[in-house]
């Protein structure tokens, strides 16, 4: 096997894909680029029962969207495709024979029913049905019949299965990168089927043929895997062929309670369990999230860096990652740290950046054809309270349209019997001003304030509150300024006949 490090992510084009599968699709991507390897995306659709249109798709743009693209895959073709496994079919068949041929794996003609009956059997006996060493020889199999016989029910087109056949009574090394070593009993194992009658292999098979094929040096997969990693070893050690390294992911845990963190969650907790929307379920895209916030709170799900650091970039988290410091226990989902990341990289963001989904928020709303410097100035006043761009309209929307109501306990409070007097002899003031800007406006009216003894909580308050309708909002001069002057003088007015 070559030294080049090859890494690949293989989901099955059931569904969406969950969060936990991008964690694993960015762990491989992350140990590829930084041993300068390659990043195989191989779709693996034996199962063409639970096969979902348009779910292919969906994996490829949630992959781009995250920003970890695979080197080779569907569209991206390398010298080991293809990278569907329905394409591959033709593969499988040589290697279950090469099997049969070796003694290592058998045909067995078991109908569903029968083994449902010995399945019901255990039960009301109070164990579990295997198949395997302790009963194979009873059952209908070709361990059980002479070979002309497996022939000819082969040549009359019987349905079959190819078991693998698990020796007894030995102990098997099992060596996981992130579990250490573990040691399993053949006889606990059952003769997994490999290959069925219809043409197509089980996961098992066509698994380990894929990897051997395309030269995968280390298999990085989800914890759900482990209980297959006895088998695929013996498969290897059947073929003969090297096995490479394996490393077993943490489960992604729910934020409450114990158990793997599942859609259901997510509806009842309110945030998304997938990187893009999928029919009725928000994915983190739509919800407003950054792809960067994503991935760096997906990376700190299983693995640390070893210090206390916790915003990487993609390249740094590149340069740290290391399977040896990837955790054995689940990792609990934390919905407000998701947002809390999201904020951070909302703030570091370059305020014309935000500008272009700011203006698509804003035409939801009804406001079009805004200034880019214009909304430049709102976003540098807004951003710093903001968690995604989608609460920009709550903490902005009086910079377009005047208050529709005033908040009432902010008129109870602030509203005195003199406001109107002293709003209204404010607007001559501001009508005066040449340099409507905020620094220029707030000296002028400070100075104002001094000379008519006023005191100012008798004048900024109700100030603030005819501007934007409620006591929210940046600095009073840099909102007034950004209004300009005339929709700020009609606001005093308004405020002054409805509050009056």
């Amino acid at each position: 096997m070559p030294t080049k490090i090859r890494v690949r992510f293989a989901p099955s084009p059931t569904g969406p894909l969950h969060i936990g599968g991008v964690r694993t699709a960015l762990y491989n991507y992350l140990f590829a680029k930084k041993n300068k390897g390659t990043f195989v995306l191989r779709i693996e659709d034996t199962d063409q029962n639970r096969y979902v249109q348009g779910a292919e798709q969906y994996i490829i743009d949630a992959l781009n969207w995250c920003q970890i693209p695979f080197d080779e895959g569907p569209g991206k073709e390398g010298a080991f495709g293809p990278y569907r496994q329905s394409e591959r079919q033709h593969l499988y068949k040589k290697y279950a024979d090469v099997l049969i041929e070796r003694g290592k794996a058998y045909y067995a003609f078991d109908t569903t029913e029968k083994l449902d009956f010995h399945r019901k059997n255990h039960e009301e006996q109070g164990k579990t049905f295997i198949y395997n060493w302790h009963n194979r020889l009873k059952l209908d199999n070709s361990l059980s019949m002479m070979p002309e016989e497996v022939q000819r029910r082969i040549t009359a087109g019987e349905d079959y299965v190819i078991r693998f056949l698990t020796p007894p009574d030995e102990k098997l090394t099992l060596l996981d990168t992130v579990r250490g070593t573990m040691i399993i009993d053949t006889n606990v194992l059952d003769d997994k089927v490999l290959f069925k009658s219809d043409g197509m292999p089980t996961y098992h098979l066509a698994n380990i043929v894929d990897d051997h094929l395309m030269e995968i040096t280390h298999v990085i997969r989800g914890e759900e895997w482990l209980p297959s990693l006895a088998l695929h070893q013996q498969l290897y050690d059947a073929f003969e062929w090297k096995a490479p390294e394996f490393a077993h992911l943490p489960l992604i845990m729910k934020p409450v309670g114990k158990g793997k963190l599942s859609k259901r969650d997510g509806e009842k907790l309110g945030f998304p369990v997938f990187p893009l929307s999928w029919k009725e379920s928000d994915g983190y895209k739509e919800k407003g999230y950054f792809p960067e916030a994503v991935i760096n709170f997906l990376a700190l799900l299983g693995w640390n860096p070893g210090t206390e650091q916790e915003v990487f970039t993609l390249e740094e988290l590149v340069e740290l990652f290391t399977l040896e410091r990837v955790q054995k226990s689940g990792a609990r989902f934390d919905p407000d740290k998701t947002k809390w990341y999201n904020q951070h990289y909302l703030q570091e963001k370059n305020n014309f950046e935000l500008i272009p989904a700011f203006q698509e928020l804003l035409s939801k709303h009804g406001v079009l054809n805004q200034d880019a410097h214009h909304l430049e100035k709102i976003i540098s006043l807004i951003k710093e309270r903001a968690t995604f761009v989608s609460d920009f309209w709550e903490l902005s929307n009086y910079f377009f349209t005047g208050p529709t109501f005033y908040e009432d306990k902010a008129v109870k409070k602030q509203w005195k019997e003199e406001s109107s007097e002293i709003m209204n002899n404010l607007l001559p003031v501001l009508n005066a001003i040449e340099d409507f800007s905020s620094l220029t406006i707030e000296r002028i009216v400070k100075d104002w304030i001094t000379s008519q003894d006023y005191s100012f909580g008798k004048v900024m308050p109700p100030l603030r509150l005819v501007i934007v309708g409620d006591m929210k909002g940046p600095h009073i001069f840099d909102i007034i300024a950004l209004i300009g002057k005339e929709p700020t003088m009609q606001r005093i007015k308004t405020a002054i006949a409805v509050l009056t």
